[in-house]
């Protein structure tokens, strides 16, 4: 009976290396900072002088909103409510920022060996010798 990758022995090296590259995976996720800074008034497009707000985008869903109230099978309505969620959607998502916090070498180099040891070890045992 083979193991990971039809090696004898190779299970061992598959999960060790899933275990680094899961901690090292965890260490430098929990390293990020998420900031946003979507409100009503942040300017999702720009065409020409005239910025197109995130509020703005209220207005055609509010009226989307109000033509499937009165007739659900109006095409036009749909449309307008689905593409302003769609809008609104991609507005808070662009509006996302990530940093780094600080860290000392040290912790860089701990999550940077366990994210690429681990994977090394992974990968090895799944290839056949």
């Amino acid at each position: 009976m083979n193991n990971a990758g039809g090696t004898p022995g190779g299970a061992g090296k598959f999960f060790l290396g899933l275990a680094m590259l899961i901690a090292g995976g965890y260490l430098f996720l929990k390293s990020i900072r998420v900031y946003h800074i979507f409100n009503f008034g942040y300017p999702l497009m720009s065409f020409g002088g005239m910025r197109l707000t995130s509020g703005m985008i209220l207005i055609p869903l509010v009226i989307g909103v109000g033509m499937i109230f009165i007739n659900a099978r109006n095409p036009l309505g749909w449309l307008l409510g689905l593409g302003s969620l769609v809008a609104i959607c991609a507005g808070v998502i662009a509006s996302i920022e990530f940093s780094l916090v600080g860290m000392s070498l040290f912790d860089l180099l701990v999550i940077l060996v366990l994210m690429v040891g681990g994977l090394g070890l992974f990968l090895g045992s799944l290839r056949s010798s």
